[in-house]
């Protein structure tokens, strides 16, 4: 995403954290995917006290604009210093250079809608989390940008077939296939009005929305005033992660991870 779309970030990541105003959550490491200049952190800092912050910051910032960044992410941790997480190598590799069970909440923003495999960072998530963690997510549903869809639009500016075409009643169902408990899950459409198509244009650039024979167009068409952005939102816990991953319904457990009690024979 870009310096034009900024707000828009802000303005989901502030309603995530209003619906996490509810959750009774004990935060000492937070991974933030991806993790870009807002006031969110500090909005984070101020409501779980001592929160070491482990981000992923936009491939876009470099140079001057990275390092104030960590040094802002620094700030936020209390003084403590941790490696940044790369969405570069994560998509290169697909996962996240953390270790097993080490945060204890993922912070997703307008992210999961450009994954090629959803499913697995859903399964990144649970590993990284530890056992009682909280996965809380945003990302932009099938409806975004509606208005492009129609028959004369597709065909000069095809749209990228979103990474993710769930709604959010399939994200429910896919957190619970990746062993989550007790999904929530809420949906709102966002109307954007524009008096430009060379803004509209701009956000549709921005949005990461056209397909890959479609980013070099110039609109030719006139454009629809408006844009919908389906923004699905929602979160869900990490538990039972010593249960092995349950098949055909059934949870298979390994016999080590069994305690057993013994007794001492009485003198």
């Amino acid at each position: 995403m870009t310096q034009s779309i900024r707000w828009l970030q802000d303005e989901i990541a502030d309603r995530m954290l209003q619906k996490l105003d509810i959750v009774k959550l004990e935060v000492r490491d937070v991974l933030v995917i991806p993790d870009f200049p807002g006031s969110y952190a500090r909005f984070l800092t101020k409501r779980f006290q001592g929160i070491c912050f482990h981000s992923a910051p936009e491939a876009e910032l470099s140079g001057f604009d990275l390092l104030k960044f960590r040094m802002t992410r620094f700030w936020n941790s209390s003084l403590k210093s941790t490696p940044l997480v790369s969405l570069d190598d994560y998509k290169k590799t697909g996962r996240i250079n953390l270790p097993d069970n080490s945060v204890d909440l993922v912070f997703s923003i307008l992210f999961i809608q450009d994954l090629a495999d959803p499913k697995h960072f859903l399964q990144e998530c649970w590993r990284v989390l530890k056992e009682g963690g909280l996965l809380t997510l945003s990302y932009l549903g099938p409806d975004t940008a509606k208005e492009l869809r129609s028959e004369d639009l597709a065909q000069q500016f095809p749209l990228k077939k979103l990474a993710s075409p769930w709604d959010m009643h399939d994200m429910g169902d896919a957190l619970l296939g990746e062993r989550f408990s007790d999904p929530v899950m809420d949906m709102e459409f966002l109307n954007l009005d524009y008096e430009s198509d060379a803004v509209l244009w701009a956000d549709v650039i921005a949005l990461n929305l056209l397909a890959a024979e479609g980013r070099n167009s110039t609109p030719s068409a006139q454009l629809p005033k408006k844009l919908t952005l389906e923004v699905v939102y929602g979160h869900a816990w990490a538990l039972g992660k010593h249960l092995a991953k349950a098949q055909d319904h059934v949870a298979y457990i390994d016999p080590n991870q069994i305690g057993r009690k013994t007794r001492s024979d009485s003198a």
